[in-house]
This record gives structure tokens, sequence and C-alpha cells, in this order.
């Protein structure tokens, strides 16, 4: 089994209730549930976090750093504007996916730059719930 760590940033918690017409009607705990499972079909060990706090991401990407663990990542809207995240990413040896519910690219301008694209093996965005299988499909396969 491989492991994978999947991070996800501020607000994600609130995933069920929070703007459902942008992010789907899911919580976070069952978009967890399911990726877990997917994983396990797929040989993968997943962890799955969420923090509001770019603190604790950071020290979680250098934990995966350590480790030479795989990350799929939904920064939120830390994917804009932190370099720390950026900066902790790119120092992974594993691979890096990063992942969005909606597609920021149909969404306002402030959210068309990822400071995360450029140093990830990839991005799937706009698919709910399968941009997190689809990126832990992708792994598997890595």
């Amino acid at each position: 089994m491989r492991d994978v760590l999947i991070l996800n940033g501020p607000n994600l918690n609130k995933l069920g209730t929070r703007e459902p017409e942008i992010y789907g009607s899911l919580s976070l705990s069952e978009i967890a549930a399911a990726c877990v499972a997917f994983g396990e079909q797929h040989g993968l060990t997943v962890d799955f976090r969420q923090s509001n706090s770019e603190t604790d991401l950071v020290d979680w990407l250098q934990e995966a750093c350590e480790s030479k663990t795989a990350v799929i990542i939904n920064p939120a809207a830390f994917t804009h504007y932190s370099v720390a995240i950026r900066d902790a990413a790119a120092m992974l040896d594993a691979p890096l996916i990063e992942v969005h519910l909606s597609n920021p690219l149909s969404r306002e301008e402030f959210r068309h730059t990822s400071l995360i694209a450029g140093i990830a093996v990839g991005s799937i965005t706009g698919f709910g719930l399968n941009s997190y299988l689809l990126a832990l499909e992708a792994l598997s396969k890595l």
C-alpha cells in the first residue's frame, strides 16, 4: 500500500452547507470517507486532513517531504496567494496533485492564478468529489 496525504485548506470544513451551488452538498467527512474507500480499492492508504491554518498545511507538507509521501492538496483560498504553502510543496520528492471541487477558471478573476499548479504533477478541477477520486486514480498509476 502506498501512503497518500490529502490536505484541505480553509473553509472546506464547512462543505455541505457553504455555497452548495458551487461546492456541492457533500460534507468534508463524506468526501474523506469516499477517498479512504477509493484509496483502499486502489492500493493506497489515505490520510485525509483539513485546517484553516496556513501553518498546519506547511507543517504537514514538510512532514510529507520528510517521509516522501505523495500529496493531493486542495489549498482552497491559499491557492491564490500563499507563497509559504507553495514553497513547502516545492520541497516534495513525491508526486503532488492539486484539486478543486469547482473550476477556479470559471469563477472570479482573482481565483484564476494558482501558485501550486506550476509545481504540481497536475491539477484536477471542477468535478466535485470526483476531482479527489481522479487524483487518487492518477497517483495509483504513477
